[in-house]
């Protein structure tokens, strides 16, 4: 089974490196893309420089600032032409614990389609101190459930895995979320194709180093994205 983590980066020469070498200690058998939106402080740059010591390290480079929403598609419709059997979703800034793949793969091979990570669900934990950031994600989550149903303790939650088979049935080209919303949309989908969804707990962490990508324009989107998703639109 060929597992490839797309890992989606702005502005994240501080962390790229470290968690490329993180997560290629996990185990045997994973490849990393990563997909960066023509980042200007050279983290294209530095991947390419780890490419020479890591063979299973790969890089899509888009042209302009596409959205999060948009690396992660194109980066899964690479790895399908390339044979990849799953598809991890990761953040390059450590707020997602790279340990926390293991657990999906587990999932994975019990026979499920879709493993998502969760923060909400028992055992679950956010770091998150920001008490504005804490009260959108947790006030936001909550609103997700109440539009989009309880299956899913954590709609929100970007730290996800998918068989090749469950992108097919959720069909990418049908996406059409732009920023952070986009986990839920798969989800939604992923639940409502009657594929098999488990939510693992997870401890989400604050970013170490660089900028957060939040912004009001962000949260505008999901707010009325939610409602665009449940209503089919």
């Amino acid at each position: 089974m060929k597992q490839l983590v797309i890992i989606p980066t702005y502005n994240e020469a501080l962390t790229v490196e470290r968690i490329t070498e993180e997560i290629f200690k996990l185990y045997e058998g994973i490849s990393i893309l990563i997909v960066d939106d023509s980042s200007p402080d050279g983290t294209a740059d530095v991947v390419r420089k780890l490419q020479a010591s890591h063979p299973d390290l790969y890089l899509l480079v888009q042209e302009k600032k596409f959205g999060l929403s948009r690396a992660y598609i194109n980066g899964m419709k690479w790895g399908l032409e390339k044979g990849f059997d799953v598809f991890s979703t990761c953040d390059a800034d450590f707020s997602h614990n790279p340990k926390y793949l293991a657990s999906a793969i587990e999932a994975i091979n019990d026979g499920y389609d879709c493993a998502c990570g969760s923060r909400y669900m028992s055992g679950g934990h956010t770091q998150e101190t920001n008490w504005f950031k804490n009260f959108i994600s947790k006030g936001g989550n909550v609103y997700a459930r109440l539009i989009l149903g309880r299956e899913i303790k954590d709609w929100t939650e970007g730290f996800n895995t998918y068989t090749k088979d469950a992108l097919s049935k959720i069909d990418l080209d049908s996406i059409k979320a732009v920023g952070y919303i986009w986990g839920a949309e798969m989800k939604y989908k992923a639940v409502h194709k009657g594929l098999k969804v488990k939510e693992f707990p997870i401890d989400f962490a604050e970013r170490e180093e660089g900028q957060s990508k939040m912004s009001f324009y962000i949260i505008f989107e999901a707010f009325f994205f939610v409602l665009k998703i449940r209503l089919g639109l």
